[in-house]
């Protein structure tokens, strides 16, 4: 905040740090935990280490890999409308607005399209799980 000041810019800036640590972290897990067979395998028939790691990594990494950034997507637009509320704009100081305004019909408009946008946002990646894993 005290780089880039409050607005839009800083609360993208927080999520996306945020998420790309936590993505990093589960990723570099996921890779430790892969079956050594198939890359030995890879290995054996005199591929190079890019080979090994398009045919023997990924593979094994991708539906996890598929599964976090859905996941961390999902939450990130939760969190946008949090963060919005403490500064960073969106639709969240909107709502902020409008309950410290005492706006009732519009608070509850807005939670409604927050409610509604997370469970599509849920069904979508849901689809997408079961469409790639």
């Amino acid at each position: 905040v005290v780089a880039v000041g409050l607005g839009p810019f800083a609360g993208v800036l927080a999520l996306f740090i945020h998420t790309t640590g936590v993505l990093s972290k589960l990723l570099s897990e996921a890779v430790e935990a892969i079956e050594p067979g198939p890359v030995e395998g890879i290995r054996a028939t005199g591929a190079n280490k890019l080979e090994e790691i398009l045919y023997g990594v990924l593979p094994q990494v991708m539906p996890l890999l598929i599964s976090y950034s859905l996941y961390r997507f999902e939450s990130n637009v939760r969190s946008a409308t949090v963060v919005g509320m403490v500064g960073a704009g969106g639709i969240g100081v909107t709502l902020w607005e409008a309950i410290r305004g005492f706006q009732f019909q519009q608070t509850c408009a807005l939670m409604v399209l927050i409610i509604v946008t997370v469970s599509l946002l849920d069904f979508l990646s849901q689809r997408l799980r079961k469409h790639f894993i």
